[in-house]
């Protein structure tokens, strides 16, 4: 017999999920996770009462964190994941043949315990490819320690409450913009601006005030239900904010990365956003005083 599985994020609403099968349940004093199949959303995964991942519709999201930062870079060698312990985003960042070694750092590493075994399409041989580097450790603590220095750093966390509230502070992306190469580019989420533009401007807002060039860009992520989904990208080189769509599909045909969402032509149109959600990022851009919002 199925049940009904509600998403409890919004205070002044609610959205249900059938479950036609538990595959897992646990509820501790920290957590109560669940993951279940769904006909429409294939097995889903939700923590706390909020939708982390549908099989159905990851491609979408993993592939706009990915794709939009690296197919900007000439040759990214070198990449961290922050989080992402499904191994979405990770999976790619590896179809980029330049790619020497991809970094996962995630916290916990049941994280990627349960997606290996729950929703193992979602990282496939993507932990066993010889170019990734897992570090099971605190990604704020690893930012701010290392000595490496990366293309692109990918924030891949979930919403900024709780433990996952650190991961959107000032004080990480500026040990993130440390971490970074010259003209490396980091993107983090910003969740639903429509619903919560709170989130949107604050990482704006810090963004501006560490690099030249704000860029947050907008996908349409069915599960995270509420709007378009925004992403954010910071960088101090604006002329990866300058790339045509046959420069972009001359890239991804050399490369040979098939998507399922991204396009050359998505990629551009992403940074367009709607009137409310530029009047958000204008503002932080503003109050920071110092990053540019390019286009």
């Amino acid at each position: 017999m199925s049940r009904w599985v509600e998403e409890t994020f919004h205070p002044h609403w609610r959205v249900r999920l059938e479950a036609d099968e538990i595959l897992h349940e646990d509820k501790t004093e920290h957590q109560d996770l669940v993951i279940f199949k769904n006909k429409t959303w294939g097995t889903v995964l939700m923590l706390d009462g909020v939708c982390q991942l549908t099989t159905s519709d990851e491609f979408i999201y993993h592939e706009m964190m990915a794709h939009v930062p690296l197919m900007a870079l000439d040759d990214p060698k070198q990449v961290l994941v922050v989080g992402g312990g499904d191994g979405g985003v990770l999976r790619e960042v590896l179809k980029h043949p330049s790619v020497q070694r991809a970094m996962l750092c995630e916290i916990d590493r049941t994280v990627i315990d349960t997606a290996l075994k729950y929703y193992p399409e979602i990282p496939g041989a993507t932990f066993d490819d010889p170019r990734t580097v897992v570090v099971i450790a605190d990604g704020r603590k690893f930012v701010a320690e290392t000595d490496e220095r990366f293309d692109a750093i990918i924030v891949d966390s979930s919403e900024p409450i709780g433990p996952s509230a650190v991961l959107h502070s000032h004080e990480f992306f500026a040990d993130c913009k440390r971490a970074l190469k010259k003209d490396g580019i980091l993107i983090t989420q910003n969740g639903l601006p429509f619903l919560f533009p709170e989130h949107l401007s604050e990482t704006t807002r810090a963004f501006a005030s560490l690099f030249d060039f704000v860029a947050p860009y907008f996908c349409t992520q069915p599960c995270y239900f509420g709007g378009p989904f925004a992403l954010n990208w910071a960088s101090d080189e604006d002329d990866h904010l300058d790339i045509g769509q046959k420069r972009l599909a001359k890239r991804q045909k050399k490369r040979g990365i098939a998507t399922k969402y991204w396009t050359p032509a998505v990629h551009n149109a992403a940074f367009a956003l709607p009137a409310y959600a530029q009047g958000v990022v204008e503002q932080a851009i503003a109050e920071a005083g110092r990053g540019k919002k390019k286009g």
